[in-house]
């Protein structure tokens, strides 16, 4: 699963947060559109778009969090504080 993680962020450089265990995994990205529910379809496509490719498993989506720019770049900025966390790491889920 870890290796799977790995070739997703590399197929899709936005990626920058990726955390899993062994049934269920998070991906935390950025992405802007126009409107809440076109990010909101994007988020919801990235796990099947490359399913294939990357050689993830076949789990569903089964929650999805939007945030605005300021909270997203906190979390971010708390992220790296807290645990050195390095672009595209891929580490044990806490959940």
């Amino acid at each position: 699963m870890t290796r799977a993680l790995q070739r997703l962020s590399e197929q899709r450089p936005i990626v920058h947060g990726l955390r899993c265990s062994t049934d269920h995994a998070e991906i935390q990205f950025w992405e802007e559109g126009e409107t809440l529910l076109d990010v909101a379809s994007l988020a919801l496509r990235v796990w099947n778009e490359y399913r294939a490719t990357a050689g993830l498993p076949r789990w569903e989506v089964v929650g999805l969090e939007v945030v605005e720019r300021d909270i997203h770049a906190s979390r971010l900025e708390n992220e790296g504080s807290r645990r050195g966390a390095a672009l595209h790491d891929v580490r044990p889920s806490p959940f």
